[in-house]
């Protein structure tokens, strides 16, 4: 479990990890090593109270997809 505050959790299995290639100049490394990840959410599968759910919908913006995955991104 994840904790996020002390009365709540989530579940790690709902979590999706991908390492990927970053974008962008890379010098010698540029398109051989994952230099950035990706996680992804299932915002409407999750079990989290809906008021919860839907702060989650309002603040997302671009990074929730129209099926409900919360998508965030970090590179080097």
């Amino acid at each position: 479990m994840l904790r996020i505050t002390d009365s709540l959790s989530i579940d790690e299995n709902d979590l999706v990890w991908n390492f990927v290639r970053a974008s962008g100049p890379g010098g010698q490394n540029v398109n051989k090593v994952s230099t950035a990840v990706e996680l992804r959410f299932d915002v409407a599968q999750a079990a989290l109270p809906d008021d919860l759910k839907f702060r989650l919908r309002t603040i997302a913006g671009r990074q929730l997809t129209q099926d409900g995955i919360l998508i965030i991104e970090a590179q080097e």
